[in-house]
Order: C-alpha cells, then sequence, then structure tokens
C-alpha cells in the first residue's frame, strides 16, 4: 500500500474564525473543539453567532463543506488530534477556533476512510512524535502535520475498508446504547419507586446522613508515591456514577495504605463519594471485599437496619440531588469541595426498608443483563480495533 503526504491530499484551513459567540443557541452555528464527539459532529455541542445572511457570508472561507475533516491541534494530552468528519448537516457551519478544517481531494480519497485513519493508533503514533507536550497542554504545528504520511490504497479499496469499519462501528455503538439504555432503565426506576429526591412527593421521612450512616469520613488529601504494584490506591478519576474503575487504579505501599485505612476503611456495600476535583459528586457502590486506599473521596458507611447502600449511590447520583449537593459544595470558595460537615449534615430521605430492598433486587436483575452487555461491548471492541490495524496494513481487502 503506497504510502501519501497529508499535504498533497488536503487542503489545510488553519485558525478558524474568531466571532463573537452568542449566549444562546439561535443563529448560525460554529464549531468548538467540545464538537467533536465519537468521530462526529456532535449538534449539541455547538457554538451559536448571531449572524445575517450578509454577515454569514463574509466568513465564506470558513464554511465547512461535506467531507471536511475537523482537527484539535491545541487541547489536552489525551484529546490532541481528535477527529470528526462533516456530513454537510446542518447546511451551514462554521469551522472556530483552535481547529484545524482539512479538505481532501475526493478523487484520490474517501473522507470516511480517512476520518478512520486519522482516529487510529497508527496516525496517534505519528502524530506524538510532532507534538509539544507538557502536563495540561499539547499542540502540534499543520507545518508539521503535512508532513506526515497516510496509507492510500486505492479509492475502491478505501470505500470497502470504510464500510467495513462502519459495520463494526455500528455493532460498537449499538452495544454501547443498550448499555446506555439499561442505566436510563435503573434511573428511572428509582424515580418511580421513591421519586424526586428533592422534592420527596412521596412525604418520605428525612434524616441527616450522619444519622443513616455508622461512618462518614474521606480519604487522604495528601500526595502519596503512586507505584505500579502494590495496595490499590483509589482516587476520584476512578470513579463513575454507579461504578469504580478497580482494574486501572494506581498503587501504594502497605505502610501507606494501613496508615489511611485506619480512618477510612471501604467495605463491601459501602458508598463512595468524590468529595473534591474531578467528578465532585458522584457517587458509586463498592463491590469488592478486598482493602484498598483512597484520596479526595468520602467514604459513607449505611447503617443495615435503615438504608442500603445501593439506594444510597441513586439518591445521590440522582439528578436534581446531585445538581443540589454540587452547587452547596460551590458556596464560599473557588474551588468545589463538600466538606465532611457539609456531608453529614446533608438530608436523605428514607423509605421503608423493605421497598428500599425491592429497589435493589431490581436493580441487580438489571445489571446482570447489562454485564453481558458489557461483555458483548468488549467483544465489539476487540473486533474493531483488529479490523483498524488490519485495515492499515492493507490486509483489510
Amino acid at each position: 500500500m503506497r504510502e501519501e503526504l497529508l499535504e498533497d491530499i488536503f487542503e489545510f484551513i488553519r485558525n478558524g474564525a474568531s466571532i463573537k459567540q452568542s449566549a444562546g443557541k439561535g443563529g448560525c452555528p460554529i464549531t468548538r473543539i467540545e464538537t467533536i464527539w465519537n468521530r462526529t459532529i456532535d449538534t449539541e455541542r455547538f457554538g451559536y453567532a448571531d449572524l445575517s445572511d450578509e454577515g454569514i457570508n463574509a466568513y465564506e472561507k470558513y464554511l465547512m463543506k461535506n467531507g471536511d475533516i475537523l482537527m484539535s491541534h491545541i487541547n489536552s494530552p489525551k484529546h490532541l488530534g481528535k477527529c470528526a468528519i462533516y456530513n454537510g448537516q446542518p447546511d451551514r457551519l462554521i469551522h472556530g477556533m483552535n481547529l484545524l478544517s482539512l479538505r481532501a481531494d475526493q478523487a484520490v480519497s474517501f473522507p470516511k476512510y480517512l476520518n478512520f485513519y486519522f482516529n487510529s493508533n497508527y496516525f496517534k503514533v505519528q502524530l506524538i512524535k510532532i507534538s509539544n507536550q507538557s502536563v495540561n497542554q499539547a499542540s502540534f504545528s499543520s507545518g508539521k502535520l503535512k508532513k506526515l504520511t497516510i496509507p492510500l490504497p486505492p479509492l475502491d479499496q478505501q470505500k470497502k475498508i470504510a464500510a467495513i469499519l462502519d459495520a463494526a462501528d455500528a455493532y460498537r455503538q449499538k452495544t454501547k446504547a443498550l448499555i446506555t439504555k439499561y442505566e436510563e432503565l435503573t434511573q428511572s426506576l428509582f424515580l418511580d419507586m421513591f421519586g424526586d429526591p428533592v422534592r420527596n412527593p412521596m412525604g418520605w421521612k428525612v434524616v441527616l446522613m450522619k444519622e443513616a450512616c455508622t461512618k462518614v469520613t474521606d480519604g487522604t488529601h495528601d500526595t502519596p508515591l503512586r507505584l505500579t504494584e502494590g495496595i490499590k490506591f483509589i482516587t476520584g478519576k476512578h470513579i463513575r456514577p454507579y461504578t469504580v474503575d478497580y482494574n486501572n487504579s494506581d498503587y501504594v505501599t502497605k505502610d501507606v495504605h494501613d496508615e489511611i485505612f485506619r480512618r477510612c476503611n471501604p467495605a463491601l456495600g459501602d458508598v463512595l463519594y468524590t468529595n473534591i476535583g474531578v467528578n465532585l459528586g458522584t457517587a458509586a457502590l463498592n463491590k469488592v471485599e478486598y482493602e484498598f486506599s483512597m484520596k479526595n473521596v468520602a467514604l459513607l458507611k449505611p447503617k443495615s437496619a435503615v438504608i442500603t447502600g445501593r439506594y444510597m449511590e441513586y439518591f445521590l447520583n440522582s439528578e436534581n440531588m446531585k445538581e443540589k449537593i454540587v452547587w452547596t459544595g460551590s458556596l464560599g470558595g473557588a474551588q468545589q469541595f463538600l466538606s465532611l460537615t457539609l456531608l453529614r449534615r446533608l438530608k436523605i430521605n428514607l423509605p421503608p426498608l423493605d421497598l428500599q430492598n425491592q429497589f435493589a433486587e431490581r436493580v441487580q436483575a438489571i445489571e446482570i443483563q447489562k454485564v453481558q452487555a458489557q461483555a458483548s461491548l468488549e467483544q465489539a471492541e476487540d473486533l474493531f480495533n483488529s479490523l483498524l490495524q488490519k485495515a492499515f496494513k492493507g490486509e483489510l481487502v
């Protein structure tokens, strides 16, 4: 498979239009870094400018064309080089700041194929070599990007490769959507059984969090030396709604762990709750029996006689309740922080325990289906990544 320089395939449109954006969603849409989502342009993440037809025409050179590829060239290291393809919708879209727009010569290249390549590890490896990287920001110049190469088979083969990858990706996205549906189902079940926790329309008894728990504490706020093995060390970045990423945790020595664990000792069925920093106000049930340490994560130990960890997890993650708690934590300082005093004084609704148990049983049944879907997703991801590797090594068609 022949390699072509990017400068021979694309017209490079740099820097985008600098336009004052309106507060609402009216007017002409403008791309932003946030617009790039999962290799597509997310219409929910546009900026907007209040421009007349004449005003839009003044930015004609920045109007995107069907098949153009957006690429972030100034971003965090994790998101540098994110790409998305424009499919012609909406019919007028202005290419905004801090993004490159690459317009392919469609006589010799197929935009969908190009977009798949730009989102592959093959391209990312090249991109790292031309990037300037710091802890919080990375960037590369369009001049260096132009000198990178792309494997370019004949046009008919590009279209076949794109069709195969599209089908594999569709299977992957369908499985992701199924998992999302399971998550939405459990959240809907909570509201059906208990009502909105902020309004408490069913009139459940209300107590303070400290009265519903045997312990409300948090992990260390220090920064111990991280290791590649040892005792697992969970931080806010490992907490997501209803789940903890135990597999990708950091590690600390046993001595460090023992010191933290004496004060903050998570056990099976406890609720972990991010009270500072990333993912603030996110709750997840602890589902493992082994010991681990935590940083910037609060520990809530439910009193089993009055409340279940599963109910508490959903109560705290409920959209209205989470918004209320996080807003409270933002008062009085620049950094959002949920102090232990605030957490202990949080008011929590207490439905009958048997109703909470019914809810937990139903959630568990849905969780079983969700685990199966997640296993299918892993297989779909493996298939897609395998096809990507073959595609750009010339082994797919």
